[in-house]
């Protein structure tokens, strides 16, 4: 900007100036500070990074890996951005993962949901699960 002052030997010095603007760095910090608990971060679902965490709780189970892929083309394709997580860890891991992400919703699921048609749908910030069929799912999370 070529912003300069007159010292007081009457030489011009350049002004050396910050600012501290709200941008986005600020206003994820503030989100993060305003909604989180012990588990991690609770994103609102306006500013989510993704819309739903999709855990898979036995990757590589040709069932599980089957009814993941189905329900996370459907979420995909009905709009919502997915984060699956089809890691090979343990079911413990992957639920304090996701907590510590913040995803408004998390859908699990298993072999014994599977076998009984049903997944598990948690609400991230109230801790409410249910178990309802995947296309429950679909028009609960379209709601």
């Amino acid at each position: 900007m070529n912003a300069v002052v007159t010292g007081p030997d009457g030489q011009d010095i350049p002004i050396e100036m910050g600012s501290y603007g709200i941008g986005v760095s600020r206003l994820v910090a503030g989100i993060i500070e305003a909604s989180h608990d012990d588990d991690g971060i609770i994103w609102p679902e306006s500013v989510a990074p993704f819309d739903v965490g999709l855990i898979n709780l036995r990757s590589g189970d040709e069932e599980c890996d089957q009814a993941c892929g189905d329900l996370y083309a459907k979420l995909a394709n009905a709009g919502k951005d997915v984060l699956y997580d089809d890691r090979d860890d343990r079911a413990g891991a992957k639920f304090a993962n996701m907590d510590l992400i913040g995803l408004p919703w998390q859908v699990v699921i298993g072999p014994r949901g599977v076998k009984n048609g049903v997944v598990e749908i948690k609400n991230r910030a109230s801790g409410e699960k249910e178990e309802l069929t995947p296309d429950a799912v679909l028009n609960k999370l379209m709601a």
